[in-house]
């Protein structure tokens, strides 16, 4: 399989997401994530044709297995300033942001993003989601470490996210729910109502769990570069939702997909990109820390900075027909081993094989050649800029005239 590959095998049986059940009646082929059951991809669809759907007009992915943690109270921005290497204790309602929480070596524990939820002066609600392979131990984490006036709760299994991803995510999800999306920013989230007929303006504040009796938490972010919306929402309305999004020509999208998307774009995926090996500054995400507070894994991160000498995450490109760069195969520089491949994979979009290393300073230079040594040949590959894909701007187009059929 692809999605990321290295998988570790799960301890107990697999979780369900909330669509389970759907995913079965549509023909997904199901594969353990993590310790979830999830859709590498729809038999009536495959891997290709979803990517594609994303990049040219609107898929929806089921990311119920990702975390969903929610920190009320007034303890929640001081213990993920500390955590983290971004500074919630500054964000404003609404605000949405990637993160990671690093080590006291500064190695990268989990990605994450948190989101401030409330509409006070002062920040006191947080929604917090971790990877699905992280999450048990993250909430764990958080949950010991927590202050005073701070409560945190796992929602896994009484809520669920879909992704809504491509150019025509916005109109679509306007078109179907009334929401006046136009406001919503990158990086920015807020409540709206599920119910029809309530007004499609957006809210923030109250508690998590009542707020999702009637609302859902709409977020734009995305992993696959397209533009498009994540939706937070309880596990009881997540069918009807769903359904509502094929029929009005939404395609549904697995593993597969969201693992291509994401290697285009030169996204890391945890578990195989980091495992508590690497550091924020060689997974090239120097934008999203925050210097000027104290947080854990600081001290390595600034020595880390001052030397310079790390190897950072950089994208290949190879020319050679039917070569497929997979994890783990060496990269070399004449007799050379330099690097291994972290993700790689063929680009649907470009038809021809990508890979991400992290590569010394010597060898990121663009245009750079190095050797990926596959079994019994060899191939040439190239340093890339990344992304290999630049996403496409959001259409106004409106969905079919008529509803698509359920597969």
């Amino acid at each position: 399989m692809s999605a990321g590959e290295p998988v570790a095998a799960p301890a107990g049986p697999l979780l369900k997401t909330p669509l389970y059940g759907s995913h079965v009646a549509r023909g997904a082929h199901l594969v353990p994530f993590h310790g979830w059951s999830m859709p590498l991809y729809y038999a009536s669809t495959g891997i290709l044709a979803e990517h594609q759907a994303v990049r040219e007009d609107v898929g929806v992915f089921d990311v119920s297995h990702m975390g969903i943690l929610s920190l009320e109270g007034s303890g929640g921005a001081s213990l993920l300033s500390r955590r983290t290497p971004s500074d919630p204790r500054r964000g404003k309602p609404g605000q949405v942001r990637y993160t990671c929480l690093l080590d006291a070596d500064g190695r990268m524990i989990d990605d994450a993003l948190w989101a401030r939820t409330d509409a006070a002066d002062e920040p006191t609600n947080f929604l917090f989601v971790p990877n699905a392979g992280t999450a048990p131990r993250i909430f764990e984490l958080l949950r010991q470490h927590r202050p005073s006036g701070c409560s945190i709760a796992l929602h896994n299994g009484r809520a669920g996210i879909l992704a809504v991803q491509g150019p025509r995510s916005r109109a679509l999800l306007e078109e179907l729910f009334g929401w006046k999306l136009d406001a919503l920013r990158f990086y920015t989230g807020a409540f709206f109502a599920l119910d029809p007929g309530a007004p499609g303006i957006s809210e923030l504040g109250g508690e998590l769990s009542r707020r999702l009796a009637s609302h859902a938490w709409v977020s734009r972010t995305g992993y696959t570069g397209e533009f498009g919306y994540e939706i937070l929402l309880a596990a009881e309305r997540m069918r009807g939702v769903f359904d509502r999004l094929l029929e009005r020509g939404a395609v549904p999208c697995g593993l597969g997909a969201r693992d291509t998307l994401r290697m285009e774009m030169g996204y890391l995926l945890s578990g195989v990109d980091f495992d508590r090996d690497r550091s924020p500054l060689e997974g090239g995400l120097e934008r999203f820390l925050e210097w000027d507070h104290a947080f854990v894994g600081k001290e390595a991160l600034e020595a880390q900075r001052r030397q310079e000498g790390y190897a950072r995450w950089t994208g290949l490109l190879t020319d050679e027909p039917g070569v497929i760069p997979r994890h783990g195969q060496p990269l070399r520089a004449g007799d050379q081993e330099v690097s291994l491949v972290s993700s790689g994979g063929l680009s649907p979009t470009l038809r021809k094989g990508i890979a991400l290393a992290y590569l010394p300073p010597a060898y990121r230079k663009e245009g750079t050649e190095l050797t990926l040594a596959l079994r019994g040949r060899e191939a040439r590959m190239r340093v890339t800029p990344l992304p290999f894909v630049r996403p496409k701007p959001p259409v106004a187009r409106p969905g079919p005239a008529t509803p698509r059929a359920p597969t």
